[in-house]
């Protein structure tokens, strides 16, 4: 399937657009970092905002404070969440033991 054709204006557009949802995304990560926001609150959001929905959960955990790659991903595996998941895409059996997973 071919890319639609876009004109200068609709690429520019679409390029802010972009950028615009990357910085958000980042200054979203930023405050899970400083611990402003919990999982909990992201997967609580997760129903109505478009952001929260879109945020790979790997990003998310990764951005816990005293949390790296490798714990991380054990989290993950604990939860049985794939690496490249969304908080969207999370069921609720998923949710429950990602909790649960972060709080031991």
């Amino acid at each position: 399937m071919a890319l639609p054709t876009m004109t200068a204006e609709q690429r520019t557009e679409a390029l802010a657009k972009a950028a615009a949802v990357r910085k958000a995304r980042s200054e979203l990560i930023g405050q899970v970092k400083e611990g402003k926001v919990t999982v909990a609150d992201l997967l609580k959001k997760a129903d109505s905002d478009d952001l929260v929905k879109k945020t790979k959960v790997a990003a998310v955990i990764k951005a816990l404070p005293g949390v790296g790659p490798v714990k991380a991903a054990k989290l993950m595996d604990q939860a049985e969440i794939p690496e490249d998941r969304r908080i969207g895409g999370l069921g609720a059996r998923q949710r429950a033991a990602l909790l649960d997973a972060l709080e031991a």
